[in-house]
């Protein structure tokens, strides 16, 4: 994060069970992903992450920062076509930055989606609580939800440039999210920025974050509604108390000034090492930063509308691929899911048996789009077949 934060403005302290607008229970279900999170995992990426050095712009740790974070993605089961780099430059620096963005589509609703960020650069040390501790969470929670299917598609975040002006985030909403036709639909913004706790004391409060900006404020209610939400989501899924306070320079500030609904957590103990040559591991508390991570995931899951039946077998075996809108009209889009396949062929077969749409995909996207303009009113079957693999679904034409 830029800045220090002067806590007490806008902030109230919240209670475990503050009450939503709606039911929110406890989900068993969503416990039990939340319970393989590994102190393990986070203690190792942390001890990593601290491990690669500095990470400012233009550097060659900044760069091996990002094969790291793209090895780890690879190696929970996301494919190359899932993951994609987003690079930009800025005025005032002749380096090239990335962004690097993880993409898991949703069965519901694949066209909006909920963003779980946070940034790997780091500026004066290593950064590993600034924000290798918001990386170790991100990186725990892929790994959790890659095999579960949830009805709202989740994008996996890391930026670069946050700490010269949040200059990653910023190219990201003004080159993907409004330069996407039509504008990227989101559903929550959630930052992940600082979470890792100053060693030597009791770190059992996290604090929640929420839009208090004016501009503009159309978006504070909603943003206060899915705060709440995440507040409850931390008392039902870690040990951690939770402090209500104000977004503040972080990534999530360039989507709340496009009005997008922005949440997210920082620590309450607020180290004194961030910005420095000494922002290491040792002044950390990695058992704060393990709670805060089984906190999110538990949010990540409700956000995101993790199916009830989780690891679910016909998603599973299906590679996670995907045909929609369902029911369609002009076009179907085929979401390559984790089916790693440069290529592959798609048809259509009407309820006579007639193949009516033929098409060969080469250097396959993650998304393709396809018109069927002159498909009669119907159903359809969808086949995408792939060497030996062969995925076939139910398609409806209005």
């Amino acid at each position: 994060m830029n800045f220090t934060k002067n806590s007490f403005l806008f902030s109230i302290f919240c209670c475990l069970t503050i009450c939503v607008s709606y039911s929110q229970t406890f989900n068993q279900s969503y416990a039990n992903v939340v319970n393989q999170c590994s102190q393990i995992n986070i203690n190792n990426d942390l001890n990593q992450f601290e491990a690669l050095g500095l990470k400012r712009r233009g550097t060659l740790q900044l760069q091996n920062t990002l094969d790291w974070l793209k090895n780890k993605y690879v190696s929970y089961g996301y494919t190359t076509a899932q993951i994609q780099e987003d690079s930009y430059t800025y005025n005032g620096s002749t380096a090239t930055c990335k962004n690097l963005i993880v993409t898991k589509i949703g069965t519901l609703y694949p066209n909006t989606f909920l963003i779980v960020c946070g940034h790997y650069d780091s500026i004066g040390g290593t950064g590993t609580n600034d924000n290798g501790s918001g990386t170790a969470c991100i990186l725990e929670i892929a790994r959790l939800l890659q095999n579960i299917p949830t009805d709202y598609s989740i994008k996996f975040i890391n930026f670069s440039g946050e700490e010269d002006g949040l200059y990653g985030s910023k190219h990201y909403v003004s080159a993907i999210v409004n330069g996407t036709t039509p504008k990227m639909n989101i559903r929550l913004i959630l930052n992940l920025d600082e979470v890792g706790g100053v060693a030597g004391i009791i770190n059992d409060t996290i604090t929640c974050e929420k839009d208090t900006n004016n501009a503009p404020s159309t978006n504070n209610a909603t943003s206060a509604l899915m705060t709440n939400q995440l507040i409850t989501c931390v008392g039902l899924y870690s040990p951690l108390q939770t402090y209500l306070s104000y977004a503040y320079a972080s990534d999530y500030m360039s989507f709340q000034s496009n009005n997008e609904i922005i949440t997210g957590l920082f620590e309450t103990n607020e180290t004194t090492h961030k910005h420095t040559p000494t922002d290491f591991l040792i002044y950390m508390d990695p058992v704060y930063n393990f709670n805060v991570a089984k906190a999110t995931i538990g949010a990540t899951l409700h956000f995101a509308v993790a199916s009830s039946t989780l690891n679910n077998e016909d998603y599973s075996s299906n590679y996670q691929v995907s045909f929609y809108p369902n029911p369609a009209n002009d076009f179907i889009n085929i979401n390559l899911g984790t089916l790693n396949e440069s290529n592959y062929t798609f048809s259509m077969i009407d309820s006579n048996g007639k193949i009516v749409l033929d098409k060969f995909i080469d250097n396959a996207k993650q998304i393709e789009s396809i018109s069927i303009p002159s498909l009669s009113k119907g159903i359809y079957l969808g086949i995408l077949k792939s060497g030996d693999k062969r995925i076939a679904k139910k398609i409806v034409i209005n």
